[in-house]
């Protein structure tokens, strides 16, 4: 189920990534159109899901728990900065790769695509790598391998010959699609039982998308300061070097040191 949620969120964003450029052609050059088209899907899925979180009859009762000691692990913590440097490399890729390439020479249609591509590579990696995961002894490993292809895709998009594109793509769509599934898997691997699971889900992707939201900023920022998406290999590498160090320590096969507590 992780494999297909993740796969579920690489391919929407895959989808945006390829038909945005051809919906603003269909629809006589609009941007507004092409990017407001996006919240049909948005308005489907909230009619379906109305009925399910308003009509329904059962409620859930009040859990007679809670759980302490997650926010001082150091483990919990470790979760949790893999899951926000490694999203943050992904948000990079979803915000800024197109126009990298396209100031690399690429028409907006091919780096459209490209992108496409790259992240329906990181479907294929969602579906596979949970499995794989789960069979290690410990992530730690894996983490890191999967790190070394998103950013060395990455860079291969930055430097390396154009005609070498489509290699890169897949590349760093393998690389990024396993760290998202794998950022989720670990959640879960690295909780005693379900209780602290959730807990630990919230605050990996509490504290964790909002360091990941800093990484497109900061390839912004850097951009506008030197006028080239070059200099931004050195961001894409210490982001790196970070999800790689928090993820050899969040692969370790041990559990995160919280603990429920019954409520009377």
């Amino acid at each position: 189920m992780t494999g297909l949620y993740t796969m579920a969120l690489c391919a929407g964003a895959a989808s945006a990534a390829g038909f945005t450029l051809p919906l603003q052609r269909v629809l006589g050059g609009s941007w507004s159109l092409a990017l407001g088209a996006w919240a049909l899907p948005a308005i489907f899925v909230a009619v379906i899901w109305f009925p399910h979180a308003f009509l329904r009859k059962v409620r859930t009762k009040h859990a007679g728990f809670r759980v302490e000691g997650l926010w001082r692990d150091r483990l919990a913590w470790q979760v949790t900065l893999f899951m926000g440097l490694q999203s943050a490399l992904a948000y990079c890729v979803f915000g800024w790769l197109s126009p990298i390439l396209r100031e690399r020479g690429l028409d907006g249609v091919t780096a459209g695509v490209v992108v496409s591509v790259s992240v329906m590579a990181q479907v294929f990696a969602c579906l596979l790598v949970p499995s794989i995961a789960v069979r290690c002894r410990d992530q730690r490993l894996l983490n890191v391998a999967l790190v070394a292809l998103a950013v060395i895709g990455l860079l291969g998009f930055l430097f390396a010959p154009l005609s070498t594109v489509w290699v890169w793509a897949f590349v760093q769509g393998l690389g990024q699609g396993g760290l998202i599934a794998i950022a989720m898997t670990i959640i879960v691997l690295r909780s005693p039982n379900a209780h602290v699971a959730s807990h630990l889900s919230g605050m990996a992707q509490c504290i964790g998308y909002m360091l990941a939201a800093t990484g497109p900023l900061l390839v912004g920022l850097i951009h506008s300061l030197t006028g080239s998406f070059a200099v931004t290999a050195g961001l894409f590498v210490l982001l790196g070097l970070g999800a790689a160090l928090f993820g050899w320590g969040a692969g370790r096969s041990t559990h995160v040191g919280a603990k429920t507590i019954e409520l009377s």
